[in-house]
């Protein structure tokens, strides 16, 4: 099993019983290109909805999920704990009334390891986000910050704008697209 961060662009994994080191790099095309015809469910691809936001627009890494709804309590609680590499995948249920990350939440994002964060919703401080080390992707940006009530679940499957995404899949996005697989597709 590797352990996988990002490091300028690159996917660095660190295998543990090894001790190597492996660059690797993709391309959403590529990944779609070899995985057309997997009609398993394994392989799934996002609707062109999202726009990048961050400061790196190709982000890869295991999920971790939250579902939440114009409260983002469950997001800061992810996003300020250790992203070693993974990729948070926040539902917001499609909501354009509230920003469920701002600059605060991409700094934490950066400092703690996290690869990106994708956010069926919406974002905010677009200069901040901009500047941030990880990857941003959401439908838009709403300069309204959300409620903190503490509602919303963590690590359960979710659905992104009709595709399901659970704990554990893998997110590969760049300026391309988003695609999902439920197992890594670099060695």
């Amino acid at each position: 099993m590797c352990r996988c961060i990002q490091r300028r662009g690159l996917w660095i994994c660190i295998n543990k019983k090894w001790r190597c080191l492996v660059a690797i790099t993709f391309q959403t095309c590529d990944l779609c290109d070899a995985h057309k015809n997997d009609d398993s469910g394994e392989f799934r691809v996002l609707p062109p909805v999202f726009q990048h936001f961050g400061g790196h627009s190709h982000f890869a890494g295991p999920v971790v999920t939250v579902k939440c709804f114009e409260d983002n309590s469950l997001v800061k609680q992810a996003l300020e704990s250790s992203g070693e590499g993974r990729v948070l995948v926040v539902d917001g249920g499609g909501s354009l009334r509230k920003a469920l990350v701002g600059g605060n939440l991409a700094a934490a994002a950066a400092s703690n390891g996290w690869a990106g964060v994708l956010v069926f919703g919406c974002v905010r401080d677009a200069a901040e986000l901009r500047t941030a080390a990880v990857g941003i992707a959401a439908l838009a940006l709403m300069p309204m910050p959300t409620e903190k009530r503490g509602e919303g679940q963590a690590d359960v499957a979710v659905d992104i704008a009709g595709v399901k995404v659970r704990p554990g899949d893998w997110l590969y996005a760049d300026e391309d697209g988003v695609v999902i697989s439920a197992h890594a597709l670099h060695t």
